[in-house]
């Protein structure tokens, strides 16, 4: 189960971030691909804005993005190693606000100041408790009508494969023989304490509405162990029932945009 200790010693290592994690951007072609073709359409809608915070921004791959579509950019990563690379990376930006902080709380940001908050790629290596704390603090710091669009884990919803996975002798884990019948990426380190089901449950419990929640698959098999969950204060202009997507395509998608990215990204 990755812990915020275990977090921050993975992220502070520098030979997980080659060119600045772009090369997890490879399925979909390169970083700008995967942006334009992949984020930027779920976050359309509620661009640009005043004001952004990041959680886990990392070394920069989406902060690139994000800083030209808000006033002020609030950047909050565990791992000093990452805050630093985006202060030298991104010298020249005048509105962006950097904060190592604990893994849970976000003490950047004011009550009620922040228009977005965002984070992909980051949170899924979060359990239940971190993100129970995190959906607490954006409850605090989420303007009347702000949004928050987080990706996180969903292999809480598949407990019971990933347990006989791990009950499995190592054999059948080198060979990937039990990987491919189960057609689950069970190397992509997902938090398993983590669903969709159990973020609409810590929503309520923060005073959080979660309109929204795209269930995914990651880079290979088809078990859904992502998911992308838009969240909102009660009463807010977004406000409405959940409506929950399953995504089985998204590594089709992947491949698509890849194809598209070597003429247009």
């Amino acid at each position: 189960m990755p812990t915020v200790e275990q977090n921050t010693r993975v992220w502070d290592n520098s030979s997980f971030w080659v060119g600045h994690g772009d090369n997890w951007s490879s399925p979909f072609g390169n970083t700008d691909a995967m942006w334009w073709f992949a984020l930027r359409p779920r976050l359309q809608r509620y661009l640009p804005v005043d004001t952004i915070l990041e959680i886990a921004p990392g070394k920069g791959r989406w902060t690139e993005y994000l800083r030209h579509m808000c006033r002020s950019l609030l950047a909050v990563d565990l791992s000093e190693t990452c805050i630093a690379t985006c202060k030298q990376r991104f010298a020249d930006a005048t509105n962006i606000t950097y904060m190592v902080n604990d893994g849970r709380s976000l003490d950047i940001a004011r009550d009620k100041s922040v228009d977005l908050v965002f984070s992909f790629d980051s949170l899924v290596h979060c359990e239940r408790d971190i993100i129970a704390a995190y959906l607490k603090e954006i409850s605090r710091v989420l303007k009347p009508d702000g949004i928050a669009v987080l990706h996180h884990s969903n292999m809480g919803a598949y407990r019971r494969l990933l347990d006989l996975y791990n009950a499995m002798p190592r054999r059948f884990h080198m060979k990937g023989i039990f990987k491919r019948l189960i057609s689950m990426n069970v190397s992509a380190w997902r938090a398993p304490s983590v669903s969709a089901a159990v973020v609409r449950e810590l929503c309520q419990d923060a005073n959080l509405e979660c309109i929204s929640q795209e269930l995914m698959n990651w880079h290979h098999g088809r078990c859904m162990i992502d998911a992308i969950s838009v969240i909102t204060p009660p009463g807010s202009r977004w406000s409405r029932p959940c409506e929950i997507l399953l995504n089985r395509n998204f590594v089709d998608t992947a491949a698509t945009v890849k194809t598209l990215s070597r003429l247009y990204a």
